[in-house]
């Protein structure tokens, strides 16, 4: 694999750069992590050992070595590294790489690989800017998203260019990232003295949750603080407040963490449950948000199976409201424990989605005329409200045998509750009601 000492490597970042910089990997026995890609025989270390580099999109959280990976892949093979960020970046300055890309084509004879990074912060125009280019080989494309591409990237870009899943390192990966700084007298902190117990290593690796980039910074910081050269457990502790977990508000860590919370509160599952919920308010997640959605569970997840989860979700996103954290929280923690842990019914979201599809795809049925209000006398003179049964009048308060339903659609049933909960006595109830109807129809059971 390509050496420190490589024609075409990057040049070192300077000694006043950050640590994680100057400790960047030069080669792939240095980058730590992502066994899965650059272990031996794995498909992409395949490519990067015989020289194939293809168009190629990297996708996973910060700090896992997506941009180190891209310097690594055009080293080795020899190509020129173009870096564009998607956020500054415009369709002039794509313009512009490609220009340059092919002058080294023509001057030097070797390939270019542009690298973009927050690939998915392309829109539309920039991305068709930049597809005929990679088709015709003028560029290889790699990009680097922690968004997923399948969202973020047009299909036509995307099917040429295959997408690795980087993931976060483990806190074993990370303490060999650590022990690499320490150990390092050229780029890193080996002529310091430093010393630090396993522990204390394993507390900053903690600390940094899956991101090398986080590590180094937590460890450089603990440095310059050390007194004595000792970095200690309190110290570690110290640097590490106000480490949140990894967490997007707009993106997919968001909506992966949403999802696992809904799925445990719907598989009965509160200890779960109430680890999602943990995770999302230590990463800054809104609580009203959270308290809006524990609502919707209660219908969809609960309904009447039992109401007061409607309840208690309510009470719920009204103490978040009122007090705020901690005790919004308390209470948000006591309403998805009780969602839960309650029998589960989704009769309702199932019947309001069919009445909904029949509603929007049946076209402007007209009430029948029984079931109309005849306020004036021209009404009643066309027939409003004649006929109409008044249930309380009747036996059981049950009108048996009327029809509610507009003309076609007789005997149409969207709601059946669940042999769960209260929806089993609702269940019941509705038989007995319409066995009522069938003997008021003449009709057998």
């Amino acid at each position: 694999m390509t050496q420190p000492n490589d024609p075409h490597a990057p040049a070192p970042a300077p000694p006043s750069a950050p640590l994680a910089e100057r400790m960047r990997p030069r080669t792939l026995n240095e980058l730590k992590g992502q066994v899965h890609l650059l272990a031996p025989g794995k498909p992409l270390r395949q490519a990067i050992a015989a020289d194939r580099p293809h168009s190629m999109v990297f996708w996973g959280p910060p700090g896992t070595g997506k941009t180190t990976l891209a310097r690594l892949i055009a080293s080795h093979s020899g190509a020129r590294f173009l870096r564009l960020s998607a956020v500054l970046a415009g369709v002039k300055d794509i313009r512009e790489a490609v220009a340059e890309a092919r002058r080294t084509r023509a001057e030097e004879g070797r390939g270019t690989i542009l690298f973009i990074d927050e690939v998915h912060r392309f829109n539309k125009g920039q991305q068709d800017a930049l597809l005929p280019h990679v088709e015709d080989g003028t560029v290889v494309l790699i990009g680097a998203t922690t968004e997923n591409p399948s969202f973020e990237l047009n299909n036509a870009l995307l099917s040429r260019a295959r997408v690795y899943v980087l993931k976060p390192l483990g806190p074993g990966e990370l303490g060999e990232v650590i022990d690499q700084a320490l150990g390092d007298a050229e780029r890193g902190l080996g002529g310091l003295g430093l010393t630090l117990t396993p522990e204390v290593r394993a507390q900053l690796a903690e600390a940094a949750d899956g991101d090398a980039r986080r590590a180094l910074g937590l460890l450089e910081l603990a440095a310059d603080l050390a007194e004595g050269g000792e970095i200690t457990a309190e110290l570690a502790a110290e640097v590490a407040v106000g480490q949140v977990r990894r967490f997007d508000k707009g993106g997919e860590a968001f909506y992966d963490q949403i999802s696992a919370l809904h799925k445990s509160v719907r598989g009965s599952a509160p200890d779960a449950a109430l680890y999602w919920l943990a995770r999302m308010i230590d990463g800054g997640c809104d609580p009203l948000y959270l308290a809006r959605r524990l609502v919707r569970m209660a219908s969809e997840d609960i309904g009447n199976a039992d109401p007061r989860a409607l309840d208690l979700a309510l009470a719920a996103w009204d103490v978040v409201d009122r007090l705020g954290s901690p005790e919004g929280e308390l209470a948000l923690a006591q309403a998805v424990t009780f969602l839960a842990c309650a029998a589960k019914s989704n009769a309702v979201y199932v019947a309001w989605n069919q009445a909904l599809a029949e509603a929007r795809q049946g076209g402007s049925r007209e009430v029948p005329v029984h079931l109309r209000n005849a306020p004036t006398r021209l009404m009643r003179e066309l027939g409003y409200g004649r006929a109409y049964r008044y249930a309380h009048d009747e036996p059981e308060g049950y009108a048996a045998g009327e029809d509610y339903f507009p003309e076609g659609l007789a005997g149409r049933r969207y709601y059946r509750p669940v042999p769960r909960g209260l929806e089993l006595k609702i269940r019941d109830k509705l038989e007995h009601l319409a066995e009522l109807d069938r003997k008021a129809k003449g009709s057998p059971g």
